[in-house]
């Protein structure tokens, strides 16, 4: 082999490993797995953000955007006390611009993209009954997949497989059309499933999560076994569309419980 071509394959060896790190502080639950991140986190956060207020748009516009009540404002207390422990993980997040988001529409979901973009539907509320605990280890498990960085990951994967084309890739410099580039971007980011890997890492970061901000983590245990039930016999709801559960899920989240029981004891409430 030729010295320049060694030299080549030494370079891309070593960028990719320069790009593989743990976005978050392993916390009690232990999550400590190396990632794939090659495309810049701004990028992802920018297109993120497009995206969000594309879909905020849309949705003010079909009359189905909660922009207060009821609903809306018990989403924001809980979801303020789960970014509140969120720097545990990341320090940065303190400073990330969260959003929050709540659609009116019979869809059993919620999501959380980079940076903090928070988005709720009411079916969720409206066809499970969850309680305050159990809404908690919803949305702490979402957080914990922007905490995560998850949808950089795929993302990254997804340039290193070229199908994020260079041209999407460079598109904020280069004065393309952002929604539509946006959209390129939402594909992968919410329209592909999380690996099961990824899922676990978001079930037990979101479960300390959930605990630290003083929420009962027995719920988690509980919300799962309703997402179950709500599947049976009838198209699984969206959210289990890419969250999968099963009796090793719940036993998993059950033999975490010890794990978080102490930093729920000594959490403020409120």
């Amino acid at each position: 082999m030729h010295s320049a071509h060694r030299l080549a394959i030494a370079a891309a060896v070593s960028a990719v490993l320069s790009a593989c790190s743990s976005t978050t502080a392993p916390g009690a639950v232990d999550v400590d797995r190396r990632q794939l991140l090659i495309v810049p986190a701004e990028t992802v956060d920018k297109m993120a953000a497009v995206n969000f207020k594309e879909q905020n748009d849309k949705a003010r516009a079909a009359g189905v955007l909660v922009e207060s009540g009821p609903q809306l404002e018990r989403i924001r207390r809980i979801a303020d006390r789960l970014k509140r422990q969120a720097p545990v993980f990341r320090p940065d997040a303190a400073n990330w611009n969260w959003e929050l988001a709540l659609i009116d529409q019979p869809v059993v979901n919620a999501s959380c993209g980079p940076g903090g973009k928070i988005t709720v539907y009411t079916g969720l509320l409206n066809k499970l009954q969850l309680s305050d605990d159990e809404l908690a280890m919803v949305l702490g498990h979402e957080i914990a997949h922007a905490l995560r960085e998850h949808g950089r990951e795929r993302v990254s994967q997804a340039a290193a497989q070229n199908v994020l084309g260079a041209v999407a890739m460079g598109a904020l410099g280069a004065g393309e059309n952002q929604v539509q580039v946006a959209q390129q971007f939402a594909d992968v980011l919410y329209g592909l499933p999380n690996s099961r890997k990824n899922e676990t890492e978001a079930d037990k970061i979101g479960l300390e999560l959930a605990a630290r901000a003083g929420f009962d983590p027995n719920a988690a245990v509980t919300l799962w076994e309703k997402m179950a039930k709500a599947s049976q016999g009838n198209q699984p709801p969206a959210f289990l569309s890419t969250h999968p559960t099963d009796e090793s899920r719940i036993a998993t989240l059950r033999s975490l419980i010890p794990t978080v029981a102490l930093l729920y004891q000594t959490a403020p409430k409120s």
